[in-house]
């Protein structure tokens, strides 16, 4: 729960992992996230009392890399939904909302081990969402890291503001592919169920290699599609983008994912929403009891042996 497991706890779980050879970390506090113009994630985590954090991690091989790989996992520990708050019920498992920065600390734990010829670089941005006196509000502009502003529309679609800034620090360190991993959405787990993670990305063979990985894995995954008439209901009258729709239901993970392929460039890029089955609350797979499931760590330990 949240408060064992804090944006520090994140910290010092990878630096932990960081001991082992092969495998380096780096973190930046709030002021040098600052510094280094992480303002989009800041927002976020401005109405907690919570130190944020933003996590680096490094692996690089014995021998020469073929590849060099980004994984992004959304890390917030505890959402409220800030100002946006959510309903009381709708909080109580808020604690999963760090599953995909669970899952990157998960693959470097065993990256070592497995000694593969892959450059490999973990990115944590690690807050909690919280309402108070400093919180981000509903109808704000943020700049982001990229330089591209944001309309804060609903102060609870904070994961992709977070993760806004931690693809564009990706696409500075030069990959060949960006793979993100967060429990974005509600609509992704109406459409897909407890059991399926949702696809999206902007590169067919990058799609097509973590669908093959999944299958090898044994952890179901969905392609989906980004249709760019959609882009116009994240459309901001007064900013670059928009967070979230304006009072339109339908297509959510879509639009979520359209905001964050705002964020890549044209770097190949892949975005794995696991609001689903990041966590069971009932055993719908036999191997899968009460609590996180750890989904993802099989699937991108596969997709990286195949780079």
């Amino acid at each position: 729960p949240a408060s064992h497991m804090k944006p520090k706890t994140l910290v010092e779980v990878a630096k932990e992992i960081g001991q082992q050879d092969s495998v380096s970390v780096k973190t930046m506090n709030r002021k040098q996230a600052e510094a280094d113009g992480w303002r989009a994630f800041l927002a976020v985590a401005s109405g907690s009392a919570e130190e944020p954090y933003i996590i680096h991690l490094t692996y690089k091989p014995a021998q020469p890399a073929r590849k060099k790989m980004v994984l992004i996992g959304k890390g917030i520990t505890f959402d409220s939904g800030g100002l946006s708050l959510k309903p009381a019920q709708s909080m109580e498992d808020m604690k999963i909302d760090m599953a995909g920065a669970a899952t990157v600390l998960g693959v470097f734990s065993v990256l070592p081990k497995l000694n593969l010829p892959v450059e490999v670089h973990g990115i944590i941005a690690a807050c909690e969402n919280m309402p108070s006196g400093t919180a981000y509000r509903p109808g704000d502009i943020i700049e982001a890291r990229s330089g591209k502003t944001i309309e804060v529309s609903n102060t609870d679609a904070e994961g992709r503001v977070t993760l806004a800034d931690a693809l564009h620090y990706a696409t500075e360190l030069t990959p060949d592919a960006i793979v993100d991993l967060a429990t974005l959405t509600g609509a992704c787990v109406v459409g897909l169920g407890e059991t399926v993670a949702g696809l999206f990305g902007n590169d067919e063979k990058l799609n097509d290699s973590l669908l093959a990985a999944s299958a090898a894995s044994g952890e179901q995954l969905e392609d989906l599609p980004l249709p760019p008439e959609y882009k116009q209901l994240i459309e901001s009258k007064v900013a670059d983008v928009r967070n979230a729709t304006d009072n339109h239901p339908y297509g959510g993970a879509i639009t979520a994912a359209l905001f964050l392929q705002e964020f890549v460039d044209k770097t190949p890029w892949a975005h794995v929403d696991i609001a689903g089955p990041s966590y069971m609350d009932k055993p719908l797979i036999p191997y899968w009891q009460y609590g996180g499931t750890g989904y993802g760590v099989r699937t991108l330990i596969e997709f990286l042996k195949r780079v």
